[in-house]
């Protein structure tokens, strides 16, 4: 095992040129120190490695002769430079520790004596050392770490340290800006010493074991799964599915068998599925293409469970997003090789008719009789199979019952933002229709730099879900005494550079269209209109340099597009929380969530299997 420790191999020698790390006269430099980070200056970089140390060697070694934290159980805590560590250690990596504690920790170090002294010794700036500063990483962040539920601090407030050296409250500050919950413990009249620590360790054990415990269940749920999925490859499985038998017509909870996954095709175990509007369009007989009985269900979080023949990018157990638009990626396909396309046609033609495909279905009812696919997903059943190119496969970091919601609706909103109109800083935007799409088209507004944001809807209930989120206007389109694009266009001269349809409603769509900018505008049409319907306006308004356009699954590339957006759910840059209104526990609820979505105030239900 190499020796990636600040200790000193050769203190026994005179020679202290020798020394694996050169000491100093200083307890807070060389062989005495304990900042977690990994030297890149000379004469510390061949050998002061203590974040390698902490991150890579000591697991593992406690892993292989102890049998340690195993399966990503492990936690991790510290004192003063050790806090500081086990903070940046944890937030680097939020992923890779089930909590995080820390005593007295220096929570600022880059605005610290002791911070800067480091940095500059160890990295040769202190800029270089903002990768390892507490109160920084969490400032980055919009939104709390996906994994730790609470962030474990205790301070003396008889410190010596505390005013010159640690900075608490600037790292109380930065976890308030992004929700994360930090409980931060001011203990009276303790100081910086070991007996402080000693007397509250306890707390920080207790703090740990619950998490670890939970965590612990979770890992032997899954092996559960696991175990149950070696049972099942190869074979029909008969499990619960809400099957639509007609338009109209409330789901029906039936026990259905699922075959197993013929060449390039994946069965997935479904964990999570939230309801989207489309389902319901499609329920209520106004999709052209509805086919019935089906079972619906396109935006969930699956585990995979077996795979057929030919399948390489995904195997049994991997975390995996279905997505109703495929990506083949094949070298002959000039929708996947083009930059201004995510529509794939490879397998559009037998999803349209509800199939795999092969032209067959791998559903059946209880008499035998074949039930369609919906969308290449059909989620709302506890097994379904869909075919290698629709998973796109994601970081276990994200539960599933959050990665979900890239399945659709809110990847579209921020996507047609993002990639169809790509929306410029400094942009005036207006969005139609404040469900879960039309917030997700203002969240990523806000986050490209657009300075104005006008938030439309006739439900006044939805505009404070929308000024959080970075609307800077909200009109009330029922309340007005003219048409909304007329008010729209006095409100900023000229028009919205940017305006996005979010209703599905045709009139809706052309006044997005007549309230874009004269001259430069563009309008994007997300909505889905009822079959049949047909959009209109005058040529006048395209002549005037207006551009129409529309946007399917925002325009991301599925497989290679949707495992990055997790991963910016993960690292904090994402934040989805605030779509999730409401959850179930069971395919069986799914028509209460139906209800729910029906009922005005739901962006998006949440169904756990």
């Amino acid at each position: 095992m190499p020796d990636t420790s600040p200790r000193n191999n050769n203190a026994s020698s005179s020679d202290t040129s020798t020394a694996a790390v050169p000491n100093v006269d200083a307890y807070d430099l060389g062989i005495g120190a304990g900042f977690y980070i990994d030297a890149t200056s000379q004469p510390y970089s061949e050998h002061y490695k203590m974040y390698n140390y902490v991150t890579r060697e000591l697991p593992t070694l406690l892993e292989k002769e102890f049998t340690i934290g195993t399966k990503g159980m492990r936690s991790i805590s510290g004192h003063s430079m050790g806090g500081h560590g086990a903070l940046t250690i944890a937030l680097k990596d939020c992923g890779g520790w089930v909590s995080v504690s820390a005593f007295a920790p220096i929570c600022n170090p880059t605005a610290c004596p002791w911070g800067k002294k480091a940095f500059e010794t160890y990295l040769g700036s202190i800029t270089a050392g903002k990768v390892y500063d507490a109160t920084l990483l969490l400032s980055t962040r919009n939104a709390p770490t996906p994994n730790y539920d609470d962030i474990l601090i205790d301070q003396g407030t008889d410190d010596e340290f505390l005013t010159d050296q640690l900075h608490p409250s600037r790292l109380t500050a930065a976890a308030a800006k992004c929700n994360q919950k930090l409980t931060m413990n001011m203990r009276e009249g303790y100081d910086h010493s070991y007996y402080f620590i000693a007397s509250f360790i306890e707390d920080h054990v207790s703090f740990h074991g619950k998490r670890l415990r939970k965590k612990q269940a979770e890992v032997l749920a899954m092996a559960s799964q696991l175990k149950d999925v070696e049972d099942t490859v190869g074979k029909v499985i008969t499990c619960k599915a809400m099957v639509a038998r007609g338009p109209k017509v409330p789901l029906a909870t039936e026990m259905v068998t699922v075959d197993p996954p013929r060449e390039g095709e994946v069965r997935v175990k479904v964990i999570a599925n939230a309801l989207c509007h489309t389902d319901i369009y499609t329920l209520d007989g106004h999709d052209p293409e509805g086919l019935f009985p089906c079972i619906l269900g396109h935006e969930a979080g699956c585990v995979v469970e077996s795979v057929g023949e030919g399948v390489t990018s995904v195997k049994p157990g991997d975390h995996v997003v279905p997505c109703y638009t495929p990506q083949c990626a094949a070298p002959s396909c000039i929708f996947c090789q083009s930059p201004k396309t995510n529509l794939c046609p490879k397998i559009r033609g037998t999803q349209g008719q509800g199939l795999m495909p092969d032209g067959t279905s791998r559903f059946k009812d209880k008499d035998g009789k074949p039930i369609y696919h919906f969308m290449g997903c059909s989620t709302m059943c506890e097994y379904t199979v869909i075919a290698e190119i629709s998973c796109a496969k994601i970081s276990k970091g994200l539960p599933l019952e959050k990665a979900c919601l890239f399945g659709c609706g809110v990847a579209t909103g921020l996507g047609a933002v993002w990639n169809t109109c790509k929306v410029e800083p400094d942009s005036s935007v207006a969005v139609f229709g404040l469900g879960a799409v039309g917030l997700a088209v203002i969240q990523g507004a806000k986050m490209a730099g657009a300075s104005r944001i006008i938030a439309v809807d006739v439900n006044p209930g939805k505009f404070p879900s929308a000024i959080e989120l970075g609307a800077t206007d909200c009109v009330d389109s029922s309340k007005l005494d003219k048409p909304v694009q007329n008010h729209i266009v006095e409100m900023t001269e000229w028009g919205a550079d940017y305006t996005f349809d979010c209703t599905g409603i045709v009139d809706v769509m052309r006044a997005a269209l007549e309230c874009a900018h004269r001259g430069w505008g563009t309008s994007c049409v997300i909505g889905v209109a009822a079959s049949g319907h047909q959009i209109s306006t005058r040529p006048f308004q395209l002549v005037t340099g207006r551009t129409w356009k529309g946007t399917a699954f925002g325009g991301f590339k599925s497989r290679r597009d949707v495992p990055q957006l997790v991963q910016r759910c993960i690292d904090g840059k994402l934040p989805v929380d605030h779509f999730i209104t409401h959850t179930f526990d069971g395919v069986e609820c799914t028509n209460d969530a139906i209800d729910a979505l029906h009922g005005g105030s739901c962006l998006r239900a949440v169904v756990r299997y």
